[in-house]
């Protein structure tokens, strides 16, 4: 099956501009009436709400060390019906883990030869100039499986700038497709788990159009499209999923919006039924519901209205009560211990359900791949069941008493010590969920 041929939108490191660049693509390319479904490579909640609100469709993440091939086969078949496929990358080009996992190491560029999307670099040239193509043409010649089909050179200071840095390029022979002028009003804001979330930019849509506006005067659109490609892929064989519960009251607002658009469609077609509410509204959870789920997000942002969220506390103990099960990922978790403290010291009461307290007065960050396998369950899912993914929090844990939810390890098969809780039907870690393993 030949598929939608596509393009990795990567960099040499984090921090160049890719995701703006990204931004501008999509919605360029859908004001020319080009339709463009976007992926983002590896393990981000943030980056897909972008691009869905650039492309006007979902973005999927597309994970070689957690996801194993038979899902990064079905994921890939959303742009069946595309024009185009877009995938932003993630961090360096080349960056993964040690150890392979499930498809591979996690790096952009296997998802890129594994799909056969050439890859477009965005180089931040500041500081550089003819420099910049010894930096092109060693990612040219790093991976022979991997080829790059040029570059957009960003953030020129001066038509002088973007000579020098052209010369540069055709020297090693790299195709330029563009480049961006140094605009810092065009940079997105920024927090300690990465950009400021789609749902807090009251105006996101109209910098959107400035990026797209950008993009279409300063890159050649036809010749980026004309670059695209695509290899042969098996039919996606249809994947089996267990929801872990099938009701199940999902937390969605701005503390708690975490969680992977490809796990709740693999729920959904597996039968469950998804029905969200909003702890900051104090929105208690459907009382039909199996499990609660708490993902993650910001409750730290966020400590005062839930703890004075008194419906939502009383709606969850009643569940348990009942015979209900809750779980929580990361910011989930934290929001159904004890306590949290806030960046300024500040003591918050959260549900009581387990007795973990977190602080982010004390930050620490705690970043990588995590394989876990269940010593309690969570819904239906039955201990010793094992799943993959990842963790990425700043939280210092000041008391967990509960008995431990999982066994944890890293990529490496390094023991994790924080394998999360569990008390009764009540569970949480700080392991976000990608796939069964």
């Amino acid at each position: 099956m030949i598929a939608t041929p596509g393009l990795m939108i990567a960099a040499p490191a984090s921090g160049t501009g890719k995701t703006t660049v990204m931004l501008g693509l999509l919605r360029a390319f859908r004001d020319a009436g080009v339709t463009v479904q976007p992926f983002k490579s590896g393990p981000d909640y943030i980056d897909p709400a972008f691009h869905r609100a650039a492309s006007g469709r979902p973005s999927f993440n597309l994970d070689s060390w957690a996801m194993p091939d038979a899902l990064l086969d079905a994921l890939v078949t959303h742009g069946d019906d595309a024009a185009l496929v877009l995938a932003e990358g993630s961090m360096g080009l080349f960056d993964g883990v040690a150890r392979r996992g499930a498809s591979g190491n996690g790096a952009s560029a296997d998802v890129a030869a594994r799909m056969g999307w050439p890859v477009v670099l965005v180089l931040d040239v500041s500081g550089q100039a003819q420099s910049a193509a010894a930096t092109a043409l060693g990612f040219a010649r790093f991976a022979p499986a991997v080829r790059i089909a040029g570059v957009i050179l960003n953030r020129v200071a001066s038509p002088r700038h973007e000579r020098l840095a052209r010369a540069g390029m055709e020297q090693v022979g790299i195709p330029v497709f563009g480049c961006l002028p140094r605009r810092a009003d065009l940079r997105l804001p920024e927090r300690h788990l990465g950009l400021v979330q789609s749902i807090e930019h009251p105006d996101l849509d109209a910098r959107i159009a400035d990026y797209a506006a950008m993009l279409a005067a300063q890159v050649d659109l036809a010749a980026l499209r004309a670059a695209a490609e695509a290899v042969a892929r098996p039919a996606a064989s249809p994947r089996r999923v267990i929801p872990p519960a099938q009701r199940i009251a999902l937390a969605q607002d701005a503390a708690f919006s975490f969680v992977y658009p490809h796990l709740l469609d693999g729920w959904r077609a597996a039968g469950a039924q998804i029905l969200p509410f909003s702890p900051l509204a104090d929105e208690p959870p459907s009382p039909d519901a199996d499990l609660v789920w708490l993902p993650g997000g910001y409750p730290e942002l966020h400590a005062g209205p839930l703890a004075a969220a008194g419906r939502f506390r009383a709606a969850l103990h009643a569940h348990v009560a009942a015979g209900g099960a809750v779980h929580g990922e990361c910011g989930g978790y934290m929001a159904l211990g004890q306590a949290l403290i806030d960046q300024h010291g500040v003591r918050h009461a959260m549900a009581g359900l387990l007795g973990l307290v977190t602080s982010h007065a004390q930050r620490r960050m705690h970043l990588g791949y995590r394989r876990a396998t269940l010593a309690a369950p969570i819904g239906v899912w039955a201990a010793p069941a094992c799943f993959v993914g990842h963790e990425f929090r700043y939280a210092t844990i000041l008391e967990q008493p509960d008995a431990a939810l999982a066994a944890v390890t890293d990529a490496d098969d390094a023991t994790v010590a924080d394998a999360g809780s569990h008390r009764g039907r009540v569970s949480g870690t700080f392991f976000h969920l990608i796939a069964a393993a």
